[in-house]
C-alpha cells in the first residue's frame, strides 16, 4: 500500500480501491464490526466485518461468483492485514 494511503481507515481504503477499480454507480459500505464483538476475527477497534452493496457496469455478464472474486482480489491486501469478513451484494449497473 502506498504511504499516502496509510493514514486512511480501512473503510476509506476499501472505498478508494473499489471506486478506482469499478467506478460504481451505487456504493454503500457498512462497518458491522460492532455486532461481531467476541466472534471469530473480531478485534478491538473494529474494522474487521463489513457489508458492501455495489452496482457497477464492470459486473455486467458476470456470474455472482465471478463478481465476488473480482472484489476479493481487489481487496486481497485488506484481507491479509485484518479484514475478516465481507458480505457482498453486487449487481451490474442497469442501463449504464
Amino acid at each position: 500500500m502506498t504511504e499516502h494511503k496509510s493514514h486512511l481507515s480501512r473503510a476509506e481504503r476499501i472505498e478508494t480501491q473499489l471506486r478506482e477499480r469499478f467506478s460504481p454507480v451505487h456504493f454503500v459500505l457498512t462497518d458491522q464490526s460492532a455486532s461481531h464483538a467476541g466472534h471469530a476475527g473480531a478485534r478491538a477497534g473494529g474494522e474487521t466485518h463489513y457489508h458492501l452493496a455495489m452496482q457497477a457496469a464492470a459486473f455486467e455478464g458476470l456470474s455472482r461468483v465471478a463478481r465476488q472474486r473480482l472484489v476479493y482480489d481487489t481487496l486481497r491486501e485488506e484481507f491479509d492485514t485484518g479484514l475478516h469478513a465481507l458480505t457482498l451484494d453486487l449487481k451490474p449497473a442497469a442501463g449504464v
